[in-house]
């Protein structure tokens, strides 16, 4: 059974907890403040779920979920997480995590730092771009019409289509927005984030997007 490990505990972080168990997978969760804070998540999650460091879930896991604050991405495990595939919630808030100059004049995205920390990992964006409630509350059946799109890019075809399927398995279309250096069309400020539409709206809101830096 296919273990996903997820580094960071907050709202994102158990929402995807709640899903994976409920799909299937065992799921192993670490959060900054170590595995003791986590017993009431564990115990509603029951025994597909266990607590752990953030070294000890990187090293289970199968997949990787990264949800912890963008300031902080520098402390996830590498060598733990080398040949992985590794799916990145992020969005930059820089009121919470400081200025970065290459995120704000364009020249970097927030997933492709997270590859660039990640060197021999698979990183996908995905999960950054919907209310954490809504991952378990709003999925519907494949082939509904109107069924939410959310968002992925990757470098990586396996990473993009693990997380592809992960959107279904959950309720979800997808829509892939190319390379990680296409993935700031779904960030904070587009028009595509946060967006409640399916595949045909949010492609048509992903190509509205424009980019910081851009004089256009």
């Amino acid at each position: 059974m296919t273990t996903i490990g997820i580094i960071g505990a907050g709202h994102i972080g158990s929402q995807l907890a709640r899903g994976a168990v409920k799909l299937g997978y065992h799921v192993v969760i670490a959060n900054s403040r170590g595995p003791e804070t986590l017993e009431e998540l564990i115990a509603e999650l029951g025994p597909n779920a266990r607590a752990a460091s953030a070294p000890d879930a990187a090293a289970a896991a199968d997949v990787a979920v990264v949800t912890v604050p963008l300031k902080n991405y520098t402390q996830v495990p590498v060598g733990e997480l080398a040949g992985k595939i590794v799916v990145d919630t992020n969005n930059y808030y820089f009121e919470r995590d400081g200025h970065m100059a290459e995120l704000d004049d364009g020249t970097a995205t927030v997933s492709g730092l997270l590859q660039a920390h990640l060197p021999e990992s698979r990183v996908a964006k995905g999960f950054n771009s919907i209310e954490a409630a809504s991952i378990t509350t709003q999925g519907t059946a494949a082939g509904t019409p109107g069924r939410r799109a959310l968002v992925t890019a990757s470098d990586h075809p396996d990473a993009a289509e693990f997380v592809t399927r992960f959107y279904n398995d959950l309720g979800f279309d997808t829509v892939n927005a190319g390379t990680l250096d296409d993935s700031w069309r779904t960030d904070r400020g587009q028009p595509a984030y946060g967006a409640k539409g399916d595949v045909e709206e949010i492609t048509r809101l992903l190509a509205l997007a424009k980019r910081n830096g851009d004089t256009e």
